[in-house]
């Protein structure tokens, strides 16, 4: 599914099954909250917390996509063409950072 799609898809979900749209800073609350869900997975599963045997159950995927869903209703209700952000944020980081990552002595 590409992006535009993704976008429409959650605009028609929204507007059929959900009702409408959460404010924008309700939807930015729950941003914050899916995030730190994923954060909890990859702190508990990767990083050096113990994970809780109610958290290893949890699926990663899913979070992100929780993840994923917000901020495509954030990028609907606030008029953003998640297709061409990417393509710009691209565009910017090819510009800016062609050789900055190459030249960065911790990578190596």
């Amino acid at each position: 599914m590409t992006l535009e799609a993704a976008q429409r898809t959650v605009d028609e979900w929204i507007k059929t099954v959900g009702v409408r749209y959460f404010s924008e800073l309700t939807n930015m609350a729950m941003l914050t909250e899916e995030v730190g869900e994923v954060a909890r997975i990859m702190a508990r599963r990767y990083g050096e917390q113990s994970e809780k045997e109610s958290d290893k159950n949890k699926d990663l995927g899913d979070e992100m996509a929780d993840v994923l869903w917000v901020l495509i209703c954030l990028a609907n209700q606030t008029g953003v063409d998640l297709t061409e952000a990417f393509r710009k944020n691209l565009e910017k980081k090819n510009s800016r950072d062609a050789t900055r990552h190459l030249d960065n002595e911790k990578l190596r």
